[in-house]
């Protein structure tokens, strides 16, 4: 569906009613940055999540997935750390993320199950929730409708870039709705959730179902197409809040409003996918892969994610070498309906375009403008794989030398 949307300031504050705050409560050892983070909402809101997959789940997915059953969907706070993962922590880590949410809700003047919580670093260290229970007082007075950035830089670790999106819209119906988001995800990044937390708010009026409904298909087109390095978290989240101070009727039904919003809500999370992409650990440039021609286009997701995640791919995009039978073999273990004898191939940047590949099989074509193509920040692997309706982009970054470095002291 095609919208029009106006960018806004402001980021996860930009929605009416929505507050934030951030601060350093010592949680990142030695660190002088911001680890501790509040989002609030002046008023009820319907909330939807989705969750790693990964079977090794941090507490604070486990809690927050207990308080969303638990409200029937409603929540008015986020409390979210940096620093520390609470994963791999047994009985004491949920009893920590409990505490969390407990003292921010004490704080807050609301129930418990109404607050969610978000943790991310380093795996298998005890939470120091004493803490984030003294900072709670100054957390919760330094909520402000100017918080979106010092949340944000609290939720950040391996980050280099800030990344938050925010947006107006019109509904059919003539209603304005604001949509605010942010997101911390540089490394640990690969579809089924990337490491990754993002955080959406919006002052439009939806239900439960409907929001729920929305936020899987926009994490689908989105977050699940995202892939830095191979590898799925413990803590990954993409949490979104409704407080509806918009005023528009309820999004209840497969409507115009609902179609517009679900569509507004998906140009945000691709928005903040391509950022994590762009600024994956050690990355030097963005990668799309979009692919035309499959059966479907969940046929077309699935090959344009084996070649957004193929290292190979993404070592060559590095070298701007446009080695693209390193494309062809992962269009090929995709594991999805393709024929490599009608696929065709090009390597595209704002440089320009060069066709490489022709029905599976080399085509003449100039190294050194292949180079120069590939030297961009910004580059797109073009697949066509035949005549059907599926298309669909995913995508990644290159693979450098600094992601090694970057990793190979992280916890230490």
């Amino acid at each position: 569906m095609d919208i029009e949307t106006e960018e806004l300031e402001g980021g996860i504050c930009a929605p009416k009613g929505f507050m934030a705050s951030g601060l350093r409560a010592g949680i990142k050892a030695g660190a002088k940055k911001r680890d501790l983070a509040l989002i609030y909402s002046e008023r009820p809101c319907t909330a939807a999540a989705v969750f790693t997959r990964n079977l090794v789940r941090a507490a604070n997915i486990i809690v927050t997935e207990e308080h969303l059953a638990k409200s029937g969907g409603r929540l008015r706070a986020l409390v979210a750390n940096s620093g520390n993962a609470n994963a791999c922590t047994g009985e004491a880590g949920l009893a920590a993320a409990r505490r969390m949410a407990e003292a921010a809700a004490a704080k807050l003047g609301v129930g418990r199950e109404e607050c969610a919580v978000a943790s991310t670093g380093v795996i298998g260290v005890p939470l120091p929730v004493e803490r984030i229970e003294a900072a709670m007082d100054e957390l919760a007075a330094g909520l402000s409708a100017d918080g979106g950035d010092a949340a944000l830089e609290a939720i950040m670790t391996t980050d280099t870039r800030k990344k938050r999106r925010a947006i107006r819209l019109a509904l059919p119906s003539g209603h304005i709705i604001r949509i605010g988001a942010m997101a911390k995800g540089s490394g640990m990044i690969h579809p089924n959730m990337a490491t990754m937390i993002a955080v959406i708010t919006t002052d439009a009026e939806v239900s439960p179902a409907m929001l729920d409904r929305a936020l899987r298909r926009a994490a689908d087109r989105s977050f699940n197409r995202l892939s830095v390095d191979g590898d799925t978290s413990t803590n990954d989240m993409a949490l979104v809040m409704a407080n509806g101070a918009a005023g528009n009727p309820a999004l209840e039904d497969e409507g115009p409003d609902y179609r517009a919003f679900a569509a507004a809500l998906e140009s945000v999370c691709v928005n903040l996918a391509r950022q994590m992409a762009a600024d994956g650990e050690g990355a030097t440039k963005l990668l799309t892969v979009t692919v035309s021609g499959a059966e479907t286009e969940e046929d077309a997701a699935e090959l344009a994610k084996s070649v957004a995640g193929s290292n190979l791919v993404k070592a060559a995009c590095f070298g701007a070498d446009a080695n693209w039978g390193r494309v062809l073999c992962a269009l090929g273990y995709a594991g999805r309906a393709f024929n490599p004898e009608t696929t065709n191939i090009a390597f595209s940047s704002k440089a320009g375009t060069v066709k490489v590949c022709r029905n599976g099989e080399a085509v003449v074509f100039s190294e050194e403008d292949a180079k120069r193509i590939l030297l961009e920040k910004e580059i797109e692997i073009v697949v066509e794989t035949g005549r059907g309706p599926g298309t669909a982009a995913a995508w990644g970054c290159d693979l450098s030398y600094d992601y090694v470095k970057i990793n190979g002291d992280y916890r230490t």
